[in-house]
């Protein structure tokens, strides 16, 4: 019998606290009845099964990841719209390890194109655009942006950069100022 109360926004929610919990990899079905105390056949009314769960925890923190870009950049321009993008990516990252994971879930091209990373696309070309970079530039640098904080997000959580007595938090406004800088005089180092 379905516990009253249990909604899929309700257990997607729960998912994403799990998965921040004990990581994206090991969120299942299973794991989520037995946080509900619950059998798992009464999860299957509101989710398919632990793929179709997995991809609502991403789309929500999509959703969150973009909200809160989304407010961080506002009415910001240049360095500090770039700056304040990157800050909020890696704030959510480093407060929701799970659903930051999660983010990074491959959705089919029609559930992705419906979901939030789409915003995340467009506010990085809304950033881009005070750098007066054309195609094919901006698709590079909204590529590079994203590997880049991705990247250096994946290694400061994983202790990368616990090895030496420089704090991480000055290696990153160093690589702000660093993609600010290669933005801005892109065109004219272009040969």
């Amino acid at each position: 019998m379905v516990r009253v109360g249990l909604t899929t926004e309700r257990l997607t929610r729960a998912g994403a606290e799990l998965a921040d919990e004990v990581g994206f990899d090991r969120v299942t079905v299973s794991e989520l009845a037995r946080r509900f105390d619950v059998k798992v056949a009464s999860l299957y009314s509101h989710v398919k099964n632990s793929h179709d769960l997995k991809t609502r925890i991403a789309l929500l923190a999509l959703e969150e990841l973009a909200d809160r870009v989304a407010a961080a950049v506002a009415g910001r321009a240049g360095k500090d719209a770039l700056a304040a993008f990157a800050d909020a990516y890696r704030d959510y990252a480093r407060e929701h390890p799970g659903r930051y994971d999660a983010a990074r879930f491959r959705l089919d091209p029609e559930t992705a194109a419906a979901g939030a990373g789409v915003r995340h696309a467009q506010m990085t070309r809304a950033i881009l655009r005070g750098y007066d970079l054309t195609e094919p530039d901006q698709t590079h640098a909204v590529r590079m942006l994203g590997s880049v904080f991705h990247g250096y997000v994946s290694l400061e959580m994983a202790g990368g950069f616990s090895h030496t007595a420089v704090p991480s938090q000055e290696s990153w406004a160093w690589t702000l100022d660093s993609l600010d800088t290669l933005l801005r005089t892109w065109t004219t180092t272009r040969g």
